[in-house]
């Protein structure tokens, strides 16, 4: 019976990992034109801000205070990205320690296989309503960075 059990936590750890590629995907897709904005907008405009900073009558600080200033719409934006990202990402371990948490608990009350298929189901349900959640953080954003739909 050993043997089926290690078996059947393989298959449900390879679906478990393609679970994870399936939000990568989702969350890469969803979140990709706020990268654009952020890599291409927002960075187009600083640089030419940036461009606009070098004029030989400024003094050398002068135009790293200004070229500093042309800076802070990206690094704001990317920061407000990342932090979302983060929350995102902390949201999505903490449910699936729960799922984890579980798992280690069913062990102890039924056979190996249901505990696995349970935790299976558990992070299939997690993943699921974490993935519910991109496009409103995704929308958040775009109002934030005033980009349109």
């Amino acid at each position: 019976m050993d043997h089926i059990a290690a078996a059947e936590e393989q298959i449900v750890t390879e679906r478990i990992k393609r679970k994870f590629e399936e939000v990568n995907a989702a969350a890469q897709s969803q979140l990709s034109p706020i990268q654009d904005h952020i890599n291409f907008t927002l960075q187009q405009a600083y640089f030419k801000c940036a461009y606009e900073c070098f004029d030989r009558s400024r003094k050398q600080e002068e135009i790293a205070n200004c070229v500093e200033r042309c800076s802070l719409p990206v690094v704001n934006a990317q920061q407000h990205f990342e932090g979302e990202m983060a929350q995102f990402q902390e949201r999505m371990n903490r449910s699936l320690m729960v799922c984890q948490d579980k798992f280690e608990a069913a062990k102890l009350h039924q056979n190996r296989v249901d505990a696995v298929k349970a935790m299976e189901g558990c992070v299939n349900r997690s993943t699921q309503d974490n993935l519910d959640t991109l496009p409103h953080i995704v929308q958040r954003m775009k109002t934030s960075f005033s980009i349109a739909d």
